[in-house]
């Protein structure tokens, strides 16, 4: 399940986006990425024709239990978390496709000709208004980071964590302690904006881009007067370089695979979860099962896909409830729950005081103008 803080289905170009000013990429680089994803594909395909490499057995049992072991076995330090939807459902941010309660069932009163228009970039640059007015109800910074969030920040304080790989645009992993390095923001990201003039591309920082939505303002370039546009991926645009780049680097080192709130629908991000080694555990932590193998994809020995049923499944495990039920569930079993949900407590107290504070600022801030306004200017004196 997507939500309004993932996007739907992107081509596998890049144009990287990272708290760093972007770069544009050239047409050399998605040909590269292109000819890599059809080698990977010949390398699938042979491997299991011919019965080539090994799948040792990691877990003694598909359950969570056995994932909580292995974890404190200490031989797992390199933890790809893939995330989406569902780790921000819960801090109030809709999904896109839930029926009634979804965004794309509420978009009525923007007028569009379908409800993806709001993220085609075609559109936006005809008519940006709809995806601004709905930016203001979805801003980052209304929003407090989920137990999933904070239970990531724990696997990366402990020395676990190699990367999180997030479809989502809210940012809230970044909230809650992730940086940067940490961070794979696959479908983009709010944290920076750029001018869509290609003679331009000018950067803007997260309050600038606020400023522009929370007066109404079309956000338009300083410099040359064009549309800025948030750096997360609309229809028809390219994902960032780095995606492309770390998987490269990471998914060959993962020993542990944790993937949260995604149906795992949305490619090349979905297809991820064949790119780990063969011996590779994978826990899933959603509200249905998801990523499971095509039949006939099988048979052909192409795409990785989870395995949780058959006679043949070995290192994949299926924990079906919420993510923060399930990342609780586990840290209970890593003797973390404690810490995970103190840590939840403080980082919401300290969110809520410095809103506090920034709410009051503002406020005597809109008290002093309106007063020094009221204030006639005082005649002056004839010589």
């Amino acid at each position: 399940m997507s939500d309004a803080s993932e996007l739907p289905k992107k081509e596998e170009k890049e144009e990287e986006v990272t708290p760093e000013p972007e770069e544009e990429s050239d047409d050399s680089s998605g040909e590269e990425a292109t000819g890599d994803t059809e080698m990977d594909f010949l390398r699938n395909l042979f491997s299991s024709t011919l019965g080539l490499g090994s799948a040792d057995k990691v877990l003694d049992e598909l359950t969570l239990d056995a994932v909580a072991r292995y974890i404190k076995s200490g031989k797992c330090k390199n933890i790809i978390c893939m995330v989406g939807a569902g780790i921000s459902t819960s801090a109030g941010i809709p999904d896109f496709r839930s029926p009634g309660t979804g965004l794309y069932a509420n978009l009525q009163k923007y007028d569009l000709p379908y409800p993806e228009a709001i993220f085609q970039i075609d559109y936006f640059k005809k008519h940006p208004e709809p995806f601004f007015a709905l930016a203001k109800e979805l801003y980052p910074g209304q929003f407090k980071p989920t137990i999933c969030h904070y239970f990531m920040k724990l696997l990366k304080d402990k020395g676990h964590l190699r990367r999180c790989y997030t479809q989502n645009i809210d940012t809230l992993e970044r909230v809650a302690g992730l940086e940067g390095e940490d961070l794979i923001e696959a479908h983009g990201t709010f944290y920076t904006s750029h001018c869509v003039s290609f003679c331009c591309r000018k950067e803007y920082n997260l309050d600038w881009m606020k400023d522009k939505i929370f007066s109404d303002d079309i956000p338009r370039c300083d410099k040359c007067k064009s549309l800025v546009k948030p750096d997360i991926v609309f229809f028809g645009e390219n994902l960032p370089v780095r995606f492309f780049t770390s998987m490269k680097m990471d998914f060959p080192c993962c020993d542990l695979l944790i993937v949260m709130g995604t149906s795992l629908q949305v490619q090349p991000f979905a297809g991820l979860v064949g790119r780990v080694s063969k011996s590779c555990p994978r826990l899933l932590i959603n509200m249905e099962k998801a990523g499971q193998a095509d039949p006939l994809f099988g048979l052909l020995g192409f795409g990785g896909g989870m395995d949780f049923d058959s006679d043949k499944a070995y290192r994949d495990v299926a924990h079906i409830s919420t993510c923060d039920e399930g990342c609780l569930a586990l840290a209970e079993l890593l003797g973390w729950k404690e810490e995970l949900e103190e840590l939840v407590k403080q980082e919401h107290a300290r969110i809520d005081s410095q809103d506090k504070k920034e709410k009051a600022s503002g406020s005597k801030g809109a008290a002093a103008k309106a007063s020094s306004a009221s204030v006639a200017p005082e005649p002056e004196k004839e010589e």
